[in-house]
């Protein structure tokens, strides 16, 4: 990973202040952030409670939940080689697992109903040792709520699916990880267990200026939930994946697929949702996406933000105080909004095929008005011109029609239809009849069209 362009040094004091700030109120032995902006290194920098001791992008922190977007990276890996769909049942490919007809997709974004942590003791500080079994992990009820109609988050739940990419691939879920994700994208410092140098894990008493060590236990079978320990130039070379996908790994497509939202927001709190494997939040006109992460001695948030192309990783060594979700948001806002991004320059078509640029233009669903413009790849655009209405994009595909991307239409076919004579005589999007005229004298209009035409008051 290289160095951009310095950042401005009012940038750059914003940024310290924030994390100094968050250090100093959140009363945490150690803090170390890092900003990438257009996939390069931006900014980095650390405080700590041992002057001279500052971590920096080589020392590892427990990242906790930040772990299930790495499960969730290799369980999309599966499905793209045709190894299961996610609208599997669990019990397809783990016979004997009673969670009911809990599918892969509502594991993958927490809507399968599953209870949200593991029969006690609290596993988090316990030894795997302690649930050397799938039934141990989840417990004599493991459906709380029913599944598919909402979202609960479910830490056993991606135990579950760390175990079904073990069954698949018959390796362990630490080996998998490594080939297919870590070794790959050079993540190096990304490990299961700590390796030198790393933090210490500590816990600061609520009502003193004290600290008491925490335990690191191996997690056992919970591991795909919350095991790894990582840096924050790993954390940001897999945020840059993450926007960008990566063909050794997952496809541009499929993490694109990982970032959409795959089930309703929690009643109450419409600005956070989650896709597969990753948190989606709301922040002003903001979208962030990533996961935040916790273990006893560490916090962690890693998020990022397509449209601005930043991401920004914050990592401490405390069970408690630092809302590190927060101060991740604000550094990815700051450097937006204090330089924002420079887009790329207008350049024409590289060619011009003139049957496309004929469809180009006005066209009307009964009487709103949209315009239909061109894009690149073969791609399209219908933006409603007038008041509120459904603008979406559309994808060429090899048989001459489009494919919706967002939105309303996302899906759906917009095709050209043609009169015998070979001219283009409406479009058809979804069953929905678009013509050059609002209500063109066209039989494709259901109902057809009042033969003496369009009329005043006076009759």
């Amino acid at each position: 990973m290289t160095t951009s362009e310095v950042l401005l040094p009012t940038t750059r004091r914003a940024l310290l202040h924030r994390i100094a700030t968050a250090q100093a109120e959140g009363r945490t032995p150690s803090l170390v952030a890092a900003v990438q902006r257009d996939g390069r290194l931006a900014w980095s920098g650390a405080r700590s409670c041992v002057d001279g001791h500052e971590p920096d992008g080589d020392t590892q922190f427990r990242i906790g939940s930040l772990t299930k977007t790495f499960t969730a990276v290799l369980v999309m890996r599966l499905r793209d080689e045709g190894l299961l769909y996610l609208d599997d049942p669990l019990q397809k490919h783990l016979p004997g697992v009673d969670v009911g007809q809990v599918t892969v997709f509502q594991l993958l974004g927490h809507s399968g109903g599953l209870a949200a942590e593991t029969p006690a003791p609290w596993w988090e500080r316990t030894p795997g040792e302690t649930r050397p079994g799938l039934a141990d992990v989840l417990g004599e009820q493991p459906l709380i709520h029913p599944s598919g109609h909402g979202h609960h988050y479910s830490n056993p739940g991606y135990t579950l699916l760390g175990a079904l990419v073990e069954r698949v691939r018959g390796a362990s879920w630490a080996d998998v990880l490594r080939r297919e994700i870590l070794e790959p994208l050079g993540m190096d410092r990304t490990t299961p267990h700590a390796h030198a140098p790393h933090a210490g894990a500590w816990a600061v008493h609520p009502w003193a200026d004290v600290m008491l060590p925490e335990p690191v236990e191996d997690l056992g079978l919970m591991a795909p939930a919350g095991q790894l320990w990582s840096t924050t130039t790993d954390l940001l070379r897999f945020a840059e994946f993450l926007v960008q996908g990566d063909d050794r790994v997952l496809s541009a497509s499929s993490v694109a697929e990982m970032r959409t939202p795959a089930a309703p927001a929690e009643a109450g709190d419409w600005a956070s949702t989650y896709g597969l494997g990753l948190q989606c939040v709301r922040r002003g006109e903001r979208t962030l996406l990533g996961h935040s992460g916790s273990l006893p001695g560490f916090l962690a948030t890693l998020w990022f933000s397509v449209e601005d192309d930043v991401a920004a990783v914050v990592l401490t060594n405390a069970t408690s105080g630092p809302q590190v979700g927060g101060v991740a948001a604000d550094l990815v806002q700051i450097v937006a909004e204090a330089e924002p991004r420079i887009p790329a320059p207008w350049r024409p078509l590289p060619d011009v095929d003139r049957e496309l640029l004929a469809l180009t233009g006005l066209w009307y669903w009964g009487t709103h008005v949209y315009g239909l413009r061109l894009l690149a790849d073969r791609g399209l655009e219908l933006h409603p011109l007038r008041g509120a209405g459904r603008t979406a994009r559309f994808r060429a595909r090899p048989d001459g029609t489009w494919t919706g991307l967002n939105g309303y239409y996302a899906g759906e076919t917009l095709r050209v239809v043609r009169a015998e004579d070979g001219r283009v005589d409406h479009l058809d999007l979804g069953s929905f009849a678009f013509t050059r005229e609002p209500y063109g004298a066209s039989e494709s209009i259901p109902g057809g069209v009042d033969e003496d035409g369009w009329r005043g008051l006076a009759l």
